[in-house]
Parts: C-alpha cells; sequence; structure tokens
C-alpha cells in the first residue's frame, strides 16, 4: 500500500495539519506513558489534561466545549476495525505513526465498507492533525521498529462506556461505547462489535 504524506492533496478530504500550539509539554509528558506490545487506549489521563496546552484546545479546537486528553500507544501493523465519531479527533503524533483512512460516506445501506477504498497516511512526530468527524479511522499503525505514542483529544466521555439501552438494529448496532461507531473486520475477532468491513484486513 503506498504511503502518503499529510501535504498531499488527498488528505484534505480527511483532516488537516494543526499549528500554533506549544506541544512541547505535551510530548514531554507522553515520554513517561505506556508502550505496550499490542495497543494500548486511555482516553483520559489527568496530568496531560492539567497541561496549558489542553486550555488552548478546548478553548480553540473545540469552541469550549469539555474535553479529554487521552492517548493510543503501542504496536499495530494492521487494520482490524474502522470507527468514526460526531465530531473531530485531535491527534498529536509523539513519533512517526501511519493512520489508515476511510470516508463515512463510503460506508453502505447495510453498514459495510469495502476496506480497498482505505489510505495510508504517514504522520511525523511533533505534528497535530485534526481528524475530521466523517473520517473512518482507528488504532495508528507502525512506522518502525520502536512503535507509535499518539494523543488523543475527544469531546468529553467519548469511547466510555455506553450507559444507556440501544436496540441493535440500524447504526445504532455500530456502537460500541459513548460517542463511537466501529465496523470491524472479522478476523480482527472484536468481542461485540459487527463485522462489516468487506475485503482485505490490510497489514503494513
Amino acid at each position: 500500500m503506498e504511503i502518503q504524506h499529510l501535504t498531499d492533496k488527498s488528505f484534505s478530504q480527511y483532516g488537516r495539519v494543526i499549528d500554533g500550539f506549544d506541544l512541547a509539554d505535551l510530548m514531554k509528558g507522553m515520554e513517561t506513558t505506556p508502550l505496550p506490545d499490542d495497543v494500548i487506549y486511555v482516553p483520559s489521563e489527568a496530568e496531560l489534561e492539567e497541561l496549558p496546552v489542553a486550555k488552548e484546545f478546548k478553548n480553540r479546537l473545540y469552541g469550549g466545549l469539555p474535553i479529554q486528553i487521552g492517548y493510543c500507544n503501542g504496536n499495530n501493523h494492521k487494520l482490524n476495525a474502522v470507527e468514526y465519531h460526531r465530531s473531530s479527533e485531535v491527534n498529536v503524533a509523539v513519533s512517526d505513526m501511519i493512520l489508515l483512512l476511510g470516508r463515512q460516506q463510503d460506508i453502505t445501506q447495510n453498514f459495510t465498507y469495502d476496506t480497498s477504498k482505505i489510505e495510508a497516511f504517514l504522520v511525523p512526530a511533533g505534528t497535530a492533525i485534526e481528524v475530521y468527524a466523517t473520517t473512518l479511522h482507528y488504532a495508528p499503525c507502525n512506522a518502525n521498529d520502536t512503535g507509535f505514542r499518539c494523543v488523543v483529544v475527544l469531546p468529553k466521555e467519548t469511547n466510555e462506556e455506553i450507559t444507556f439501552s440501544l436496540k441493535k438494529e440500524g447504526e445504532d448496532k455500530l456502537m460500541t461505547a459513548k460517542n463511537k461507531w466501529l465496523i470491524a473486520h472479522k478476523e480482527a475477532a472484536i468481542e461485540g462489535a459487527f463485522n462489516g468491513l468487506i475485503g482485505e484486513n490490510i497489514s503494513l
């Protein structure tokens, strides 16, 4: 699969590069976060949320709405699933990483998605990006042998446990957490997920 760059025109449908924020303390704070052999996701990390840049993210990127700052770290080489939110997600690459991205508009009426439509983008260390709400994404993939660390900024309570009832039909059957709609590949064997990815479980 071709690994594209954020400066390529093709990225503009998925997100944008964010400039004008001092990320030094955020990058430093991420140095001590876990880097497992698989993937760990922590929705909210108090030490990161107490940094001055957190207030700037809240006010300038989310219009003053409550946010959470967490991280997704580890080692990954497969697509496995795609997810989307009703809001943009901000990522800060602490190390080089690759994102596999698609478009929500390409999900069929039966909630399947053809993985041949996925595109790959290298996100260099120190780069902040906005991933649009209509962009399908999941855990980053390794850009090298040392794994990845990625800051994840989202509206507060996103990806937390669902505390309300759902009928498990229509789009509701894709919801696996608050503000999280997910379509999995059967090879990933994600418990409770709807297996609607058609085609190859992309591997890098």
